[in-house]
């Protein structure tokens, strides 16, 4: 047996050594981890922190990225081991996987109460002077929407660059698109490990040019110029425009067609981005199941501090996860996370049974039509199979569905993909039908055959008539595009919801936009299904998604910036939130596409956004860093976990705070549903007036059934010297009385108003039960 003093000797010259341990350990699985490294650890010998790094912790060709900015540290490809050997570097924070994220796949400006002539569009000379960071994949940079005419010249403060790859050259930057670059370091190693491989040619570009088309869809929803004659072969016709038509763009290609975004790549982004000089950064990626890891250990989270910390506004999707409660993702409370809804206008669809009956759905399907001809009516589920009830590739039978309408099933695959099957097996159309998880929730699809989406009800009912008949036909009439649709917004079947999974102490989403059926530009690489095999181009798609509702807020976000040069973040999310409204176009509740009952704060937030109001909130809730940090604290953060976040030093007050005292603009009441009778929780805000110099405010309490909310004081007055003041909202329910609805919470608000009618500041209050582990 070696002596302690030679296995001493040993483990310091493995140390000292690391790259014996990467041969040591070469027959293990490399895979790409990110290693988040205390900057103030770094030996002054070294010049930069890359020598650092190449010297004590990886071969230089093993590194993929460097992190300065939002982020200190590096990512690298390595062994299991050699990553945990980096862990117990007295120097490193933390070491985590890199992981793989997804994209969360006009009118809409209108919708939102922009008008032309007045308010914040004219206030905020429509975003000239904003830059807008979108991290997504890529842009087409020739569209209409990115046109530069009549612009002025690129802000001075800009430092960012056009970076040159595969079809794409410093010559498709203009004073429009101002900056595009693509990271792909991340992604490419995980190719290197049997992921999937960025590939040159038509499929995928190497470079910041959109093969996929979300990311040209997402950027022009921002901030696309005014088009006009506008539409998606002949659905959605007008003038197409993005939120802020003169705001800047800058592009940073981070997720790639048919593979996805990766955690390191999409950090090497935000660093960047911050770097450049953008004023808002648009993120629609997240995770796809609800589930979200704690902020110390998600680069978004990590990514959006740095910026927002810098005075960046950072939107984010909420995810398509949804009907089903805690399906929201991007949680950190920097973020503005953004749920979708709908806007009042359809695509309708008609499926006309050969008993006469009609059921109403929606598509965008645009080839030529069926003209009321009945054909045989077919259900491959009926099998039992469930891949054929799916759809799924290759499993449909010619001799069962040829020259037949197919009934589909939702679910497992590409909307569009079912249709391409039905359409190799020799079918003439299909009827695409929901099931419980999506309920009633449509969204139009432009398919490559004749067909229509409908949901589980209709559904029910044609297989039902199917049942009946030995020769049931059926045949689907497209109306084209109808506007002035009530009620409007719904909230969107598939947008993420509430609980917050990860923290209880904030409601998220933050508030909805529109988010259904939204028309903006497109790619030329690939037709508007999205399907490899569509050989159809078209300047403008038409999406679904909240990948489509962040881009909404991103350029609202841009407006007030223009308009409120010194507004913070939180400032900006405040002034959206506190003036969104909860109301449709019938003056009636906000209702649920899932169900078609009243939506809640757990689907919508504070609301849908209102533009139209946000420019003059009255008063907002701001939110300093030092009282995010005091929010780590709060919820049990310990200092080394705070600083992978905030990379400085955290120090957390003696006193620990309370999480729920963060000065949000919603509030989130959880009690224990272990204890008995009545219990109570005090909740800080402070206000900001940035309305009326001398303005006084009384509020108003809507407390639901079974619980009484009180707020000190009732009046706030401002003065030219009083700015600022605080309130307590006291919240208590007693468990036995407390009547739930089916998400498992009660929902009231508390109003602000300044007695005229002109400002009106609103906070959702959400009270919930919740299980002690």
């Amino acid at each position: 047996m070696a002596s302690p003093i030679l296995l001493f000797l040993f483990s310091i010259f493995l140390y000292s050594f690391p790259h014996l341990i990467q041969s040591l350990s070469a027959d293990q699985t490399v895979q790409t981890f990110i290693i988040r490294v205390d900057s103030q650890s770094k030996p002054s010998v070294f010049p930069t922190q890359y020598h650092w790094y190449a010297s004590e912790f990886a071969d230089p060709p093993r590194i993929l990225h460097t992190y300065d900015t939002v982020f200190h540290g590096f990512s690298a490809s390595l062994t299991q081991s050699e990553a945990d050997t980096i862990g117990k570097n007295p120097s490193v924070l933390a070491v985590f996987e890199d992981r793989r994220r997804e994209l969360h796949t006009t009118r809409s400006p209108q919708f939102l109460g922009l008008r032309n002539q007045r308010g914040l569009w004219s206030d905020s000379d429509y975003g000239s002077d904003v830059i807008i960071g979108l991290l997504d994949t890529g842009i087409w940079p020739e569209r209409r929407s990115f046109s530069d005419r009549n612009l002025g010249p690129v802000p001075s403060r800009w430092k960012g660059a056009c970076q040159a790859g595969e079809k794409f050259t410093v010559q498709n930057c203009n004073r429009k698109l101002i900056g595009a670059k693509f990271f792909s370091k991340g992604h490419d190693a995980s190719a290197s490990v049997g992921g999937p491989m960025v590939s040159n040619g038509t499929v995928e570009y190497r470079s910041p040019r959109d093969a996929d088309g979300h990311g040209t869809h997402t950027a022009s929803t921002a901030a696309g110029r005014y088009v006009f004659q506008a539409n998606m072969s002949g659905y959605a016709s007008g003038i197409a425009k993005g939120v802020a038509p003169k705001a800047r763009l800058a592009v940073y290609k981070v997720c790639w067609k048919n593979s996805g975004c990766f955690d390191s790549d999409i950090l090497s982004a935000f660093d960047a981005a911050v770097k450049d000089g953008v004023d808002v950064i648009s993120i629609s990626i997240g995770g796809s199941d609800g589930v979200s890891s704690p902020y110390y250990l998600d680069p978004i989270a990590i990514g959006s501090y740095g910026a927002v910390s810098r005075g960046i506004f950072v939107s984010s999707s909420a995810g398509n996860g949804g009907p089903d409660v805690m399906t929201v993702t991007n949680l950190a409370p920097w973020l503005t996370t953004v749920g979708a809804g709908t806007i009042d206008r359809n695509f309708p669809a008609v499926i006309k049974l050969g008993n006469g009956k009609q059921f109403s759905g929606v598509s965008l399907y645009a080839g030529a039509p069926i003209h009321g001809k009945m054909y045989p009516l077919v259900y491959p589920g009926k099998s039992g199979v469930l891949a054929a009830s799916l759809c799924m590739e290759n499993s449909l039978d010619p001799n069962v569905v040829r020259g037949k309408i197919v009934i589909c099933d939702r679910g497992s695959s590409a909307r569009v993909a079912k249709g391409l099957e039905v359409k190799k097996a020799g079918g003439v159309g299909m009827i695409l039908a929901n099931g419980m998880s999506a309920g009633e929730g449509l969204v139009g699809d432009a398919h490559i055959l004749p067909a229509c989406s409908i949901g589980v009800n209709e559904g029910d009912l044609v297989k039902k008539y199917l049942s009946s008949t030995p020769n049931p036909t059926a045949t689907i009439d497209f109306q084209g595009t109808l506007l002035g649709i009530k009620p409007a917004p719904i909230v969107a079947s598939f947008s993420g919801r509430g609980l917050n999974g990860l923290d209880p102490n904030i409601l998220k989403p933050d508030l909805i936009a529109p988010g259904v059926n939204i028309l903006a530009a497109w790619t030329d690489a690939i037709g508007p299904s999205g399907l490899d095999s569509d050989t159809r181009r078209t300047e403008f798609s038409i999406l679904s998604g909240t990948s489509m509702a962040c881009p909404h807020v991103s350029g609202a976000a841009a407006l007030l910036k223009s308009a409120h040069p010194n507004w913070s973040p939180a400032m900006i999310r405040s002034a959206l939130m506190t003036t969104a409204n909860v109301l449709d176009n019938r003056n009636q509740p906000m209702m649920d596409e899932a169900n078609g009952k009243p939506s809640t704060p757990y689907g919508f937030g504070a609301g849908h956004v209102n533009l139209g109001q946000a420019m003059d909130p009255g008063l907002v809730y701001d939110i300093t860093n030092v009282d995010y940090v005091n929010f780590l604290c709060g919820v049990g953060y310990g200092l080394k976990e705070i600083q992978i976040i905030t990379k400085s030093v955290a120090r957390c007050p003696r006193k620990k705070p309370l999480a729920e005292n963060l000065n949000y603009p919603s509030i989130a009441a959880w009690f224990s549903s272990a204890k008995v009778g009545a219990i109570s929780k005090n909740f800080l805000r402070t206000v900001t007036n940035v309305g009326e110099v001398n303005a006084v405010y009384t509020v108003k309490v809507e407390s639901p059934k079974g619980v009484t909310i009180v707020v000190k004081p009732t009046k706030l007055a401002f003065t030219a010297a009083v700015k600022k003041l605080s309130y307590v909202v006291t919240v208590t329910t007693d468990s036995k009385n407390l009547v739930l609805d089916d998400s498992g919470a009660v929902f009231g608000s508390i109003s602000w108003s300044d007695g005229v009618g002109k400002h009106v500041v609103r906070s959702p209050i959400v009270v919930t039960l919740l299980t002690p582990l």
